[in-house]
C-alpha cells in the first residue's frame, strides 16, 4: 500500500507481485479493495497495481468538473510516476470505461485490455432514458447515508447465490464512498460515449461478463462492446453477476491468465 501526489491530489494504490504489469481499475462506489481476490490470486503471475481512483478510498477528491479524460490523464501520470510500463489494463464497470478512455488518449501505453462488465460509457452503451435515470439516481444517492441506498445495489451487482461474506465485503467497500467523488464519477461515465474510438483499438482485448449481470448484460452491452473492438473475445462466466471477479474469482483469474498467455 502506498500513495503519491499527482497534479496536487493524493492518489493511493496497492502493489503486489512480480512479473508483467497488470493495472486494476475498480468501478464506481468502490476502491482497490474490490480487487482483493486478484491481489491474492494473480500476484504470482503479475506485478499488480490497483489504485484508489481520485474520489475513492484513500485518495483525495478531484474537482467535480472532472470527466473521463482527466481521470485517464491522472492514471497516465501515476503510471509514469511509479515506473509502470506496458501494462495490461483491467477495468471493472466504470473502470472498464476508464481503460477505454486511457487507450484512446494514451495509445501505445498499454499492451492489452481486460474489460469486465464494462461500458463504452453509459451514453455509449445504454439508452438515453436509462443513462439519464442512472445519473439522476446516483446524484440523489450521493446525498444519502450508505444504509439508505447501498443494499439496493446488491441485486444488480451479485446473484442471489453470492455468499453472505461476499455481500458483506462489497457492502462495506461501497459504504465507504465519498459523496463528491461519487457524483463526479457518475457524471463522467454518464457523459462518455467511446463508440467512435473502439474500431481503432489495436491491442488485444478480452471482454468478461457474468452470465447474470443485470447492470451490463453480456448479451447486449458485452456483445456490443466485444463486437466493436477488432479481434476482441467475449467470455461469459457462469453463476456470477456484475462483480464476477469477486463472485467467481477462480474462473475470473483463469480467464485473465489464459488471456495473458495469448498476449505474451
Amino acid at each position: 500500500m502506498g500513495h503519491t501526489e499527482i497534479g496536487g491530489l493524493r492518489v493511493a494504490f496497492d502493489r503486489t507481485g512480480d512479473g508483467p504489469s497488470l493495472v486494476l481499475l475498480h468501478g464506481i462506489l468502490q476502491d482497490a479493495r474490490a480487487w482483493r481476490p486478484q491481489l491474492e490470486g494473480l500476484r504470482d503471475r503479475f506485478g499488480i497495481l490497483a489504485w484508489d481512483a481520485p474520489g475513492c478510498g484513500r485518495s483525495e477528491d478531484p474537482p467535480e468538473h472532472w470527466r473521463l479524460p482527466e481521470y485517464a490523464d491522472c492514471l497516465a501520470a501515476l503510471l509514469s510516476e511509479l515506473g509502470v510500463t506496458d501494462p495490461v489494463l483491467c477495468g471493472l464497470s466504470w473502470g472498464g470505461t476508464l481503460a477505454l478512455e486511457f487507450q484512446h488518449r494514451h495509445p501505445g501505453r498499454s499492451t492489452a485490455l481486460v474489460l469486465v462488465g464494462a461500458y463504452a460509457g453509459w451514453a455509449g452503451s445504454l439508452s438515453d432514458r436509462e443513462c439519464r435515470a442512472r445519473l439522476a439516481s446516483c446524484l440523489a444517492q450521493a446525498g444519502l447515508r450508505p444504509e439508505e441506498f447501498v443494499p439496493d445495489w446488491m441485486p444488480g451487482l451479485l446473484t442471489p447465490r453470492a455468499p453472505s461474506g461476499v455481500v458483506d465485503e462489497v457492502t462495506g467497500i461501497m459504504s465507504d464512498f465519498h459523496p463528491s467523488g461519487f457524483r463526479t464519477m457518475a457524471r463522467a461515465v454518464a457523459a462518455a460515449d467511446l463508440r467512435p474510438h473502439l474500431a481503432r483499438i489495436d491491442v488485444p482485448a478480452l471482454v468478461v461478463h457474468g452470465d447474470d449481470d443485470r447492470r451490463a448484460p453480456a448479451g447486449t452491452v458485452g456483445a456490443a462492446l466485444a463486437g466493436a473492438i477488432p479481434g476482441a473475445r467475449l467470455v461469459v462466466l457462469p453463476e456470477s453477476g456484475h462483480l464476477c471477479n469477486v463472485e467467481q474469482p477462480g474462473a475470473f483469474d483463469r480467464a485473465v491468465r489464459d488471456f495473458a498467455e495469448t498476449v505474451d
